[in-house]
């Protein structure tokens, strides 16, 4: 039996950070650590990447030359293992 595709939307990360030679987005949705997505960077020092992400609640963090960043602009956060919390992005 087939299995049925779950519908995907598109959504931006981005995160401010000038400074930053690197800037990687790790979640759920790229197994964390496993494969971490590479952010491009803006000439505004913005950093962005987009993806198709399927519906329902994805947690995330960004890596900011090696150090662990909560995302600014998420007002929505979870406690992790790691005594930190994991932002929280809901795609409906």
């Amino acid at each position: 039996m087939p299995t049925k595709k779950l519908p995907k939307q598109k959504i931006t990360f981005a995160i401010l950070a000038p400074e930053a030679q690197s800037v990687k987005l790790l979640g759920d949705f790229s197994d964390w650590e496993q494969h971490p997505i590479e952010l491009r960077k803006l000439k505004s020092g913005q950093w962005k990447a987009t993806l198709s992400l399927t519906e329902g609640r994805h947690e995330y963090r960004y890596l900011v030359d090696g150090q662990w960043r909560d995302d600014p602009n998420c007002p929505t956060r979870v406690p992790n293992a790691f005594g930190g919390e994991n932002c929280v992005c809901v795609v409906t």
